[in-house]
């Protein structure tokens, strides 16, 4: 059986040598790096619809 996730935890992961912050809690999950506030975030609704992934190709596409 799995545990609700009812509030916010926060886990620290390495990336090529760089320190993130991973922040999962019911709304979705945020990456910031550490010592930040700011990052990329996702909301579960999105990633349940497919539209992260859309956001994702449209920023690609923007960048390029």
């Amino acid at each position: 059986m799995a545990t609700k996730l009812d509030k916010t935890l926060k886990r620290e992961i390495t990336i090529d040598e760089k320190s993130y912050i991973v922040t999962i809690d019911p709304e979705g999950l945020k990456l910031t790096e550490k010592g930040r506030r700011k990052g990329p975030e996702l909301k579960w609704k999105d990633i349940v619809s497919g539209d992260a992934a859309l956001s994702k190709a449209l920023n690609a596409s923007v960048e390029d």
